[in-house]
């Protein structure tokens, strides 16, 4: 190898990685040891070939050569992969330089034990490891841990040699271009299991192909697709996870006493001599090959494409609801991935209520719109119709990731087989049971939320009794219509109850979530967002959606801000409505929360931390549900909050009720007279009432309040 054309070319390979909008995220680097290693890596693209030697000569400071399929070595990137040490499956003194490196720690190795790209990321059949390609199936290669086998036979034949019989020592170490023995004997040789996993994997037209197209004449498709797919991953900012697995040390393979009298043997060996331990050796091999694959598809990194995908294929139905696929793959999500031994990606570690609410991050609709426009299903109002004849292999091995990457993807988790139960028994449980299960896996999360808060910051004399945070469910008569109810800020779910008890006697079920930061003491509201109250009601909404055929939200005060902000967000919400929603505040310790704010951050200037406030008093009209102080941070949460509720109202088309009291001393009527004005729904009311107060819901005469909410709600049923 020309050491000075490897470390040039690594520097481009610096450069191409630095211009790609690829996300690589490494993981298991502690699992990398010091020795001779072979790295055994799943191969789905070329993407492998260039970009991970420089990954792991980053890590481990040494140069990493990788054998490549010798198809590839014509023309232009033949000569650039003989510059990055990439050597030919073809070429003669292969297994001669690969043992030579790992014997003297010159360099470390990548080999792919598929033999080829995997483009299908069909891999199992039967329950065993079968590689599909384009002409037709094969096991994996045992070549890597046969490798690996004979590097380490070597150094322990040396070891043995070298006082019993030192000319064969010095033979064999002249015939390696060994200089010293001793480094040689101070370390072992590993194999170190590597999976690659692309996220999404989406195929389209890209600069990169354009300009292949335009610049070359009579391209082969093979080619075309590659640039598509590949191209499309660099330049599109494709999450890579690269997970390296625990090493297999294969000293601890070679005992067997057959090895042992050919590592000791007096005689003469030479490189490609039959001995008698090869039989041995090749069984050896067998079982390490079975273990590393076995390991490399433990480690794939399961994301949402995998989940959707795999419960699309095994649903038992053509016919499935748009929800019904998003509840089954939130179970999917939220089962207890860690156990199973499941490396998730990163999205799947955060919360999943928005795959039943807004899909926010737009996770459901971009892998539905790559099912469509691959023709895979077909859109039915809220359902998707599947073609079951695309799910299968009968695609060009070679277009398979441009023609049905769906498959691909389901492809790619089955030899998890923990997983794949777990999917298949998702895809064949009947709706109405994990409708349930859902509603009930939420309803837990919240209350175990709910005491695990008030136990950290309970403040003893200042927390009000568990009962006035504690969220809390009202059953109904009719699985019909049910209601979320949203309290307001430094408040609780106690302050709502009169309202949502009126509605349960009226039949309709209600839930009551608990806004994060509230109910538990205002030092943990001093360290809230507005998006973790969002993400309160959306839980509740999530709840409620799973409980009933048709929910309704609203919310007093700053919980009906967060109930128009839900109605804008998630277009099934039946209807909305608000009581005294803030577009203004007018209470003292709001119109003094700017000033204090510039305060604070001028005593942070100075470093005069002692001196900043951070809670101004409150002075509640409910001083058994409200703090007492309120946290100059969550003030600015809520002008956050509304700033950013007052552009999507116009957005909201279903049904809405506005209620104002007249004489409210917080919420400007003029303010809630103006959210009612921005509403885009044809169907709204504005009731205005003659109260004196801000908490109309409570006390003389908040049945009125509550008797226009339940007759809004009986006109939307």
């Amino acid at each position: 190898m020309n050491r000075f054309a490897y470390l040039t070319t690594s520097l481009a390979i610096k450069t191409l990685s630095r211009l790609s909008k690829a996300n690589i995220a490494i993981h298991g680097k502690e699992n990398i040891p010091d020795g001779a290693i072979i790295f055994v890596v799943n191969h789905f693209t070329r993407i492998e070939t260039l970009l991970l030697p420089y990954h792991i000569h980053r890590l481990t400071h040494t140069p990493v050569w990788s054998l490549a399929d010798y198809g590839l070595f014509d023309g232009a990137l033949g000569r650039f992969l003989d510059l990055v040490g990439a050597v030919s499956t073809k070429d003669p003194d292969r297994d001669l330089l690969i043992v030579k490196s790992l014997l003297t720690g010159e360099a470390n190795w990548i080999i792919f034990p598929e033999g080829r790209m995997v483009k299908s990321k069909k891999v199992v059949e039967k329950g065993q490891y079968m590689i599909s390609y384009a002409g037709g199936k094969h096991p994996p290669h045992t070549g890597a841990a046969a490798l690996a086998i004979r590097t380490e036979f070597y150094r322990k034949r040396l070891r043995h040699i070298s006082r019993e019989a030192p000319e064969e020592a010095k033979r064999l170490l002249a015939f390696f271009q060994i200089e010293s023995i001793t480094p040689v004997l101070a370390t072992n040789t590993f194999i170190v299991p590597v999976n690659i996993t692309y996220y999404p994997i989406r195929a389209h037209e890209n600069i990169v192909s354009n300009v292949f197209v335009r610049l070359m004449e009579d391209i082969p498709e093979r080619m075309v697709e590659e640039i598509m797919a590949e191209g499309t991953m660099l330049l599109s900012g494709v999450d890579v996870d690269i997970r390296f697995g625990a090493p297999i040390e294969i000293k601890e393979f070679m005992t067997d006493p057959a090895i042992d009298r050919d590592a000791s043997s007096m005689q003469r060996i030479g490189f490609n001599d039959l001995i008698p331990s090869r039989r041995v050796m090749r069984r050896m091999a067998l079982n390490i090959m079975q273990r590393y694959m076995s390991a490399i598809y433990s480690m794939t990194t399961v994301n949402h494409d995998h989940l959707f995908a795999s419960i699309l294929r095994l649903y038992p139905f053509k016919r499935i609801d748009e929800y019904n696929l998003r509840r089954r793959v939130f179970l999917a999500a939220t089962g207890d991935l860690d156990k199973m031994g499941i490396h998730p990606h990163k999205g799947l570690k955060e919360d999943q209520v928005h795959l039943l609410t807004d899909d926010r991050f737009h996770i459901f609709k971009d892998f539905v719109s790559l099912a469509l426009e691959k023709g895979i299903v077909k859109k039915q109002g809220t359902a998707l119709v599947k073609d079951t004849g695309r799910f299968s292999s009968g695609f060009d091995f070679h277009r398979i990731r441009i023609d049905n990457p769906i498959e691909v993807i389901a492809n790619e988790i089955e030899p998890l087989p923990r997983l794949q139960r777990r999917m298949r028994c998702l895809a064949w449980q009947p709706g109405f049971w994990q409708r349930r299960k859902t509603a009930r896996y939420l309803l837990d999360c919240a209350v175990s939320e709910f005491e695990q808060d008030y136990s950290r910051f309970y403040i003893e004399a200042e927390s009000k009794k568990k009962e006035v945070g504690m969220p809390f469910l009202i059953r109904g008569r009719s699985r019909n219509t049910g209601v979320v109810l949203v309290h307001g800020y430094m408040a609780a779910p106690l302050e709502v109850k009169e309202l949502a008890g009126y509605l349960g006697r009226r039949g309709l079920w209600v839930y009551v979530p608990r806004l994060r930061g509230h109910g538990t003491s205002p030092d943990d509201l001093a360290g809230r967002s507005y998006e973790e109250w969002i993400a309160s009601l959306d839980r509740g909404y999530a709840i409620m959606r799973n409980i009933c055929k048709r929910v309704v939200v609203g919310g007093f005060s700053t919980g009906a801000g967060l109930a128009l902000d839900l109605a804008a967000r998630v277009k099934d919400v039946r209807g909305v409505f608000a009581v005294s929603p803030p577009m203004r505040l007018q209470d003292i310790s709001s119109r003094f929360a700017p000033a204090v704010d510039a305060w604070n951050r001028w005593m942070e200037i100075i470093k005069l931390d002692a001196a900043k406030m951070e809670f101004v008093e409150n002075n509640p009209e409910n001083p058994h549900i409200n703090y007492f102080r309120n946290p100059i941070n969550g003030v600015k949460e809520l002008d956050r909050l509304m700033d950013a509720i007052e552009p999507k109202l116009e957005t909201i088309q279903t049904p809405a009720l506005v209620v104002q009291s007249s004489g409210d001393p917080v919420v400007n009527p003029k303010g809630s007279r103006r959210v009612f004005d921005l509403l885009g729904s044809e169907d709204k009311q504005y009731i205005l009432f003659n109260f004196k107060r801000h908490g109309i819901l409570l006390g003389e005469g908040a049945y009125r309040v509550h008797r226009a909410i339940g007759e809004f709600i009986e006109h939307l049923r």
